[in-house]
């Protein structure tokens, strides 16, 4: 759940709310961390009480989720996460001409790395 707490603080620092990206790369070792991410960030209790936000960060459009699959269905190996994630957000970003992609990695032990890539 790293990122839950990670992405606010990137957003906050760089002035930016979860809505003003145009693609999404959220990668965890299980789908269903990446839906309790997606969950925790629409939910009023845990962004009051866990994040200590006024209201929920928001909803992510599933349409901009994680375009070319995720770490498990590309097939890379273990430890080359970040390698993948952003070589792909930056390939899209190309593709689309250019924009703003959220990026989050797990790290193992609750840890993550978030990143914006922009182009």
């Amino acid at each position: 759940m790293a990122p839950t707490i990670a992405v606010p603080e990137m957003l906050k620092r760089n002035g930016l709310t979860l809505q003003d990206f145009d693609i999404y790369e959220i990668q965890e070792a299980f789908a269903a961390q990446v839906l309790c991410t997606l969950r925790a960030w629409e939910s009023e209790d845990y962004c009051r009480n866990r994040l200590g936000l006024d209201a929920p960060l928001g909803r992510i459009d599933p349409d901009k989720l994680n375009l070319r699959g995720s770490s498990l269905a590309t097939g890379h190996p273990f430890a080359a996460t970040g390698a993948r994630v952003i070589a792909t957000a930056a390939k899209q970003l190309a593709e689309r001409g250019g924009g703003r992609a959220l990026v989050s990695i797990c790290t193992a032990g609750g840890m993550g790395v978030v990143a914006i890539v922009e182009r």
